[in-house]
């Protein structure tokens, strides 16, 4: 009801309608989330991410699922710890990704891709019911147990710290941690773990506590002008790090190696789901799609997602493509030749880490043809700084 008040324009994501973006009067969407990007960056902002898929996994054969269906290792990882992970299919080709925490010894929570929530659940089950049956370990959906809110800006400490009891000191509430305390009065979960590369917590309490938490935000942060962001932000923010939303940036022919995520997968592991497949000729083969950046030669132009791209223009078609663009976007935060935003985009081309620097060309469907960069996908805050200040 929050969001329906303050002028969300809501999109289907998954089984869910989340705010795209909230519009002020006179706003159009792009103007939206330009303000929406920028707010976040410079104070704070605030998403809904109650949508995340989470699932309880608890047992003592719980780090040897995780094993298996993360190509990273979970073994070690300490209680109170977070990490990130890839699942793979059995042919070695990114399925989802998300952050698990370990809460206990025997005890992890697993977030997954708002779209994916229930794939993964049915995934694990079924590994878990048909090939791996003797494993002792129970997983349970508890997606629509927790509302979550998550806060990302430089005033996202500083706000927390009115509302709750936990100690936030950077030595003892690092980066990738989580600590329970109570927030606005109620007991809560928060995870010091950020999808936008600034410093973020994810604010998880009870569901029906939802609209007190997002309130007792709204209130206490309108000090710091927080600004309410919907998914086209979290979209914005998150490729201007070069962070990847699986299923767009990813098609099913994507292993971790492609997306330059080669430090997730084990070198030392026996075994998980979708290793053996990276011996096979075609995953392990030179010239393969590989996630890059592109920079249009027109810094205020947006490249359409899905458009071609191609190495040798010729008048017309036929032309030889190389690859698509995945994810492009208008950033207010990248600063571009003129000294303002500027458009970047994230795109799989052939070989494309061996084309740092190059000039291709992506022609569209009205005829026109936009001359790119092929760029690093990192495109704002490269040393990461500012998440873990």
């Amino acid at each position: 009801p929050w969001h329906v008040e303050n002028g969300a324009v809501f999109e289907d994501v998954g089984d869910w309608k989340r705010p795209w973006f909230f519009a002020k009067p006179g706003e159009d969407m792009h103007a939206a989330v330009q303000r929406e990007c920028k707010a976040t960056r410079d104070s704070i902002g605030v998403v809904d991410a109650s949508t995340l898929g989470k699932i309880d996994i608890q047992g003592p054969d719980a780090v040897k699922l995780l094993e298996m269906v993360y190509t990273n290792a979970w073994e070690k990882l300490g209680v109170g710890r977070c990490r990130y992970g890839v699942m793979l299919n059995e042919h070695g080709m990114i399925f989802d990704d998300g952050v698990t925490t370990r809460l206990g010894e025997n005890h992890f929570h697993m977030t997954t891709t708002t779209g994916g929530a229930a794939r993964v659940m049915s995934w694990l089950e079924e590994w878990l019911q048909t090939e791996w049956p003797d494993m002792k370990v129970y997983c349970t959906s508890v997606t629509e147990q927790w509302a979550v809110a998550s806060i990302s800006g430089p005033n996202a400490k500083a706000l927390l710290a009115e509302l709750t009891d936990i100690d936030l000191d950077a030595e003892d509430f690092s980066f990738m941690s989580v600590k329970e305390g109570n927030f606005a009065g109620v007991p809560a979960r928060i995870f010091r773990i950020s999808f936008t590369g600034e410093m973020a917590y994810e604010i998880n309490v009870p569901h029906n506590y939802g609209l007190h938490m997002w309130e007792a935000l709204m209130e206490h942060g309108a000090k710091y002008d927080i600004c309410p962001y919907g998914t086209e932000t979290m979209h914005v923010l998150r490729a201007e790090k070069g962070f990847i939303i699986a299923g767009q940036d990813t098609d099913g022919t994507c292993t971790p190696m492609d997306v330059g995520m080669d430090w997730i997968v084990s070198k030392k592991k026996k075994d998980f789901l979708g290793r053996r497949s990276f011996t096979r000729s075609d995953t392990a083969m030179e010239g393969r799609k590989q996630l890059v950046g592109l920079l249009a030669d027109d810094p205020r132009f947006v490249l359409p997602e899905g458009a071609h791209i191609v190495e040798e223009l010729k008048p017309q078609p036929p032309m030889q493509a190389i690859g698509h663009v995945t994810s492009s976007y208008m950033s207010p935060n990248v600063v571009g030749p003129d000294s303002k935003g500027r458009s970047i985009a994230l795109a799989l081309v052939r070989d494309g880490r061996n084309r740092m620097g190059e000039t291709l060309h992506v022609p569209m469907m009205d005829g026109k043809v936009m001359r790119v960069t092929v760029t690093d996908t990192v495109f704002f805050d490269k040393e990461g700084e500012r998440a873990r200040a």
